[in-house]
């Protein structure tokens, strides 16, 4: 299957194709309302509910946009490349996870998805009013997989 088909049946199998993909493929993240899938030899993630697809996109959009400095970008107004992608979405919601439960400062994974930013809603009302500068410090400190060596 060349790219272009797969691109073109992935968006046919996938109506809501979940945000945060790349975290949880990346097996850093989960969520409640995510459907994984297989198309080809690749994995693909789905979301189940329109508003927290909708939810999940204004967090992920308003990070991306207040990380652009410390990322070094110019602008963060789609999709980033995929390191800095995976930096955003993996570290922002280790940071969001460590921010409403002090417990799990450390750890490596994120639960919920939807179940974080529900809890910050609830906790700060409007995602607006998270703070952002120290889910922003969390995505600068985080480290994805280290480049594998050749042999």
């Amino acid at each position: 299957m060349d790219e272009q088909e797969y691109r073109s049946t992935y968006h046919t199998v996938n109506k809501r194709r979940c945000v945060y993909e790349k975290a949880i493929n990346s097996r850093r993240c989960n969520c409640a309302r995510c459907h994984r899938f297989n198309l080809a030899d690749r994995e693909g993630v789905a979301c189940n509910s329109a508003t927290g697809n909708a939810l999940c996109t204004e967090f992920l959009n308003t990070l991306r946009s207040k990380a652009r400095f410390s990322l070094h970008l110019t602008h963060a107004d789609k999709p980033l490349p995929h390191t800095k992608e995976i930096k955003v979405q993996t570290g922002g919601l280790l940071a969001l996870q460590g921010l409403l439960d002090p417990g799990m400062v450390d750890s490596s994974t994120a639960g919920n998805i939807i179940g974080l930013l529900d809890t910050a809603i609830e906790r700060f009302e409007r995602l607006e009013n998270l703070p952002y500068n120290i889910l922003v410090q969390g995505v600068v400190r985080f480290e994805g997989r280290k480049k594998r060596q050749g042999s």
